[in-house]
């Protein structure tokens, strides 16, 4: 039996070196790629906003504090704010005592699970656990059984890919007890995938290896009669993989750019490959949206200043593709690197289709995208900037969705994403600023809130931003962000509205630089310099027209421990809440809660899931239903009424770790190599999540 490395964290933001080194290419190692003072913010703002779009902001705003929706409130206790956001009417809390245990809002009646750095993934009494599929595991006819000694790319290109982040689950009809599942594969990891690997001299067989194990997984999915457990249908006729040489199109107003040709591809419309995707959306029209994140660490010898603007370095990469396939040097290909970067629209009924990448969406480090419908049937998208002082984003369509699942129906609504407007957010406290003063400590009316505009960039083949065209500001959409003069957040990662509500949570993961000198300092958005923990921001905007220009903000959590002051649990008496830090993922499930998954908790804790009331008396109330491995992120997730999916991303990737000298034994236990996989929790008594 191998020994097991100790969790060992190097990384600022409470992830190993290694996890930076091939996730993010050393993102938090580097300087911040955002310089800009946004210096002619205010000009910019005034030519693009209309007096009638600031008069509606303000409108919007004043009608979402009338019905207690919004963040806007007077100087009452936080408490009351709570209950008042939560349209209870009262300025108390109600239900009290708290009671541990299975008490708690309906759909998080459990026993939370304690903070633990176990190498497991642990879930509340009373819950059973399986894992669905792993790494390799074969979903292509033909793709041989996984033997980590002997990979291919030929026969990774038929299995399970690599780190799994996003998970989505479809309805399958006529095919009782299975469902559709589509999973990103974000990145590789090889020092964990091949023995003996030599990171300055990959050979071409481990580089496509890993390029087949990026992408895309389509994989249908049997329930197993009488319980929880879920597991793969191999050779199904809807099963896929879309790897880092599949093809897909870009569509949109800025295909066939310019700024998108390249020697190979000189109508810019066909592209090799998705890479790096994070989290993503299901539509309401039966598609999967999937953000493109960090793909700046796969191009070799930046040269230009926006290149530098999207993170890409001017030397080799750590994996060396460049070596392989000269698209992946912008000295012989300066356009390749603009063609990743876009949310990438998937239907998953349709095998023979080709994935499209939406331009309309813009062009930056893709969390993730998801829909909602405004209440004449049109999709809007939000979407976050996963970078230091990066922005929020929204885009709203043209088109209505058409309903049905005629062939001219899903025709139709393949097209909603191309057409329509692109925004960035710019938001304003409603504190004075000298009671912001980087410490977290709540100003004085008990709120971190305040009033936003939505400032368009783009639409169509209009650009509404001066000095750039529309094909610029949709492939340096952070460029348009800096000269609109948006504000810059710390990590804006998943963005979710609440199918309830309408209100929109906007995850924001941590930012050491916060403060820093030559760094902007604490915002009333952003309240805590040398922010290790995060926060979730709550946005509520028209519910009948979230196209609107204006919307309401406060912060719904200020994570970290509870003990600490400077930490906010939308109220909720912070005694009774499980300690969270650095929230990355989230979901809705059918109660109106919203459930957070985390990536690089900086408590000594294994990152895990956690289920959080949004409405009602219980309003702030956290619990966590589980944890993950040694080194592992809990992505996915996906929350239904008797299952709860995560994926297990990055098993094992602690520092010093590898294939010879593991740090986790999990799935498969000692001797085995360590395989990112997904894992269904269920109650044992097939009851319901939760209630």
């Amino acid at each position: 039996m191998r020994n097991l490395l100790p969790l060992i964290s190097s990384h600022p933001g409470g992830r190993s070196a290694l996890t930076c080194r091939f996730r993010c290419g050393d993102a938090c190692f580097k300087e911040t790629p955002n310089t800009s003072d946004n210096a002619y913010a205010g000009d910019i703002i005034a030519g693009a906003l209309s007096r009638r779009s600031m008069m509606r902001a303000a409108a919007v705003v004043t009608v979402a504090t009338a019905a207690g929706t919004a963040a806007l409130a007077g100087p009452n206790a936080p408490q009351a704010e709570a209950a008042a956001l939560a349209g209870n009417g009262h300025g108390h809390k109600t239900g009290w005592p708290h009671r541990p245990g299975t008490s708690g809002a309906r759909g998080l009646r459990f026993s939370p699970v304690a903070p633990n750095q176990d190498d497991k993934v642990t879930v509340p009494d009373g819950y059973a656990q399986n894992v669905v599929i792993r790494w390799g595991e074969p979903i292509l006819r033909g793709a041989p059984a996984f033997d980590p000694d002997k990979q291919s790319a030929k026969a990774q290109a038929g299995q399970f890919g690599y780190n799994n982040d996003f998970l989505s689950l479809l309805p399958l009809r006529g095919e009782r007890g299975r469902q559709v599942m589509v999973a990103n594969h974000e990145y590789t990891d090889e020092i964990l995938m091949f023995r003996d690997y030599d990171p300055a001299n990959p050979t071409r067989e481990q580089v496509e290896i890993a390029w087949a194990a990026h992408g895309l997984s389509v994989v249908v999915v049997q329930e197993q009669h009488r319980t929880g457990k879920l597991g793969p249908v191999g050779r199904h006729p809807l099963n896929r993989r879309l790897t880092a040489t599949s093809e897909f199109r870009l569509t949109g107003p800025a295909a066939g750019s310019p700024l998108l040709r390249t020697s190979v591809d000189r109508s810019g419309r066909t592209v090799l490959g998705t890479l790096n995707n994070c989290a993503g959306g299901t539509t309401p029209w039966g598609t999967t949206l999937h953000g493109e994140e960090n793909f700046n660490q796969y191009f070799a010898h930046g040269n230009t200043d926006m290149h530098k603007r999207y993170g890409i370095g001017t030397g080799t990469t750590e994996r060396k593709w460049e070596r392989f396939d000269q698209r992946f040097d912008l000295s012989k290909e300066p356009n390749e690197a603009n063609r990743f970067g876009w949310v990438v629209e998937l239907d998953p009924y349709d095998p023979d289709s080709t994935p499209r990448k939406r331009t309309a969406l813009g062009r930056f480090k893709h969390e993730a995208a998801q829909p909602r419908l405004t209440s004449d049937g049109r999709p809007v998208v939000y979407m976050g900037d996963d970078e230091k002082f990066d922005y929020l984003y929204k885009f709203v369509s043209s088109k209505r969705m058409k309903k049905g699942n005629s062939r001219a129906a899903r025709e139709h609504n393949l097209t909603l994403l191309d057409e329509g407007t692109l925004y960035v957010a710019k938001l304003t406290g409603d504190s004075p600023t000298t009671e912001i003063d980087g410490t977290g400590k709540l100003p004085q009316d008990g709120e971190f809130d305040g009033s936003g505009v939505w400032i368009p960039l783009a639409t169509g083949t209009t650009s509404h931003v001066p000095g750039m065209t529309a094909d610029e500001v949709y492939v340096y959409t952070r460029l348009a962000g800096d000269k609109v003069g948006a504000t810059k957040m710390d990590r804006p990662e998943d963005v979710e509205p609440s199918p309830r509500t309408g209100r929109v949570y906007v995850a924001l993961t941590n930012n050491s630089d916060r403060g820093k000198a030559g760094k902007p300092g604490a915002d009333e958005a952003n309240p805590r310099n040398n922010n290790k923990h995060g926060q979730i921001l709550e946005l509520a905007e028209n519910w009948d027209d979230p196209a609107s220009d204006g919307f309401a903000w406060r912060l719904f959590l200020v994570a970290g421990d509870p003990d600490d002051p400077s930490t906010y649990y939308a109220g909720f008496p912070k005694e009774n809440v499980s300690p969270i830090s650095c929230p990355d993922n989230v979901a809705f499930d059918d109660h109106g809660n919203l459930w957070i998954s985390t990536d690089g908790n900086k408590l000594g804790s294994h990152d895990g899931l956690f289920g959080v009331a949004t409405q009602g008396d219980r309003r702030g109330e956290l619990k966590q239903f589980l944890t993950v491995p040694i080194g592992a992120e809990t992505c996915g997730p996906v929350i239904q009424e008797r299952r709860v999916l995560v994926a297990v991303q990055h098993p094992g990737e602690v520092d010093g770790a590898s294939v010879e000298n593991p740090a986790s034994a999990w799935p498969d236990g000692p001797g085995k190599i360590v395989r990112p996989s997904v894992v269904a929790v269920w109650r044992k008594d097939g009851r319901d999540i939760g209630v």
